[in-house]
């Protein structure tokens, strides 16, 4: 039996406001239907702060295409809300909230 997106990962989801300066909460039905890939990543380690750019610039080139059947999901390996914050505000795509 499948697992739905609430299920596997909560009700709420972030995503950077038009500005990209705040973050407001969605539904995490908003990724049903889309191939959705999970990113674990973290503030502090050097190979993903490398990555996380390349990601990014390929997930905003190819956004507006793939954007009714693809997302990326950020779920934290941060020790702290804060360095979640930090690092959240360089990415294009949405998150699970700090836990």
């Amino acid at each position: 039996m499948a697992m739905t997106f609430s299920e596997l990962l909560g009700e709420k989801l972030l995503q950077h406001n038009e500005s990209g300066n705040e973050s407001n909460e969605i539904s995490t039905n908003q990724l049903d239907g889309k191939t959705i890939a999970l990113y674990f990543s973290a503030h502090w380690c050097p190979p993903c702060r490398n990555f996380t750019p390349k990601l990014a610039e390929i997930f905003k080139e190819t956004h507006n295409e793939l954007k009714d059947k693809f997302d990326i999901v950020f779920i934290s390996c941060d020790e702290d809300q804060s360095s979640f914050d930090e690092y959240f505000k360089e990415m294009p795509w949405k998150a699970l909230p700090y836990s």
